[in-house]
């Protein structure tokens, strides 16, 4: 597996220098083995004709099947059974914690990025899972997943790499959520504002933001969708006097 490590380089938007994390002659890696259990996270829809049922809850989109690698999730867009989800977030963290974090691949690329894997973070480092009972069971995925998106590094093989095979299925809703935040987030400031916003104080600055990857029609549509229920919000065009 081939993980493409994006510089900030503008002439390299395009088409970004490579480190493959399991050639020697690029770099020493060890294997990362995928986990079997998925999760997914949620967030609450936005939308006014959302009807969901009591187990479900509705998240944001993620991309079509434009984008390389990745199955159409549209079925997943809108409801997730949320007794099926915890499971499954623990199996994502696991693998991240007893897999992913102590590979040459991960590694490699988090120092790349600027933010510290769990191991790393003094006093209290976290190597590896200890249960849902435990404090280990409480540590974020999301930053990760956030510094991936933002410097251009959010590939298949990455996510794999970092939380296992069954990543899209597990984090898979996280990452969509971040990507359409990602735009907001750029759409309602500017550099320096979207820059602070993903920074990790008082050391894990971001060093760079990149384009969002490789966004599909599907998925900008949805945010242009989306943006606009915002609009609607700020101008309390809500409940009986939404235009929708």
């Amino acid at each position: 597996m081939t993980l493409n490590v994006q510089d900030s380089g503008r002439e390299c938007w395009e088409s970004s220098p490579c480190i493959d994390m399991h050639d020697p002659s690029s770099i020493t890696s060890l294997p990362c083995h995928p986990a079997k259990s998925m999760c997914l996270e949620t967030e609450r829809g936005s939308g006014r004709h959302d009807h969901l049922q009591p187990v479900s809850v509705a998240h944001s989109p993620g991309p079509s099947p434009e984008t390389p690698d990745v199955p159409s999730l549209r079925a997943e867009f809108f409801q997730v059974n949320l007794d099926a989800w915890y499971p499954r977030y623990l199996a994502c963290l696991r693998h991240f914690l007893e897999e992913g974090q102590h590979t040459v691949a991960v590694q490699s690329l988090a120092a790349f990025v600027n933010i510290r894997l769990p191991y790393q973070r003094l006093p209290e480092p976290v190597n590896h899972f200890a249960g849902p009972s435990n404090g280990s069971s409480h540590l974020s995925l999301r930053p990760y997943i956030q510094r991936l998106i933002v410097t251009g590094n959010d590939m298949p093989a990455v996510l794999e790499a970092f939380f296992g095979g069954d990543w899209l299925a597990g984090v898979g809703s996280i990452w969509k959520q971040e990507r359409l935040n990602y735009l907001f987030t750029a759409k309602s400031s500017g550099w320096a504002s979207t820059k602070s916003a993903y920074d990790i104080l008082p050391d894990e600055q971001t060093p760079f933001l990149r384009p969002l990857r490789g966004p599909s029609e599907d998925e900008l549509r949805m945010a242009e969708s989306r943006w606009s229920e915002w609009l609607a919000m700020e101008d309390w065009m809500v409940g009986p006097r939404s235009p929708w």
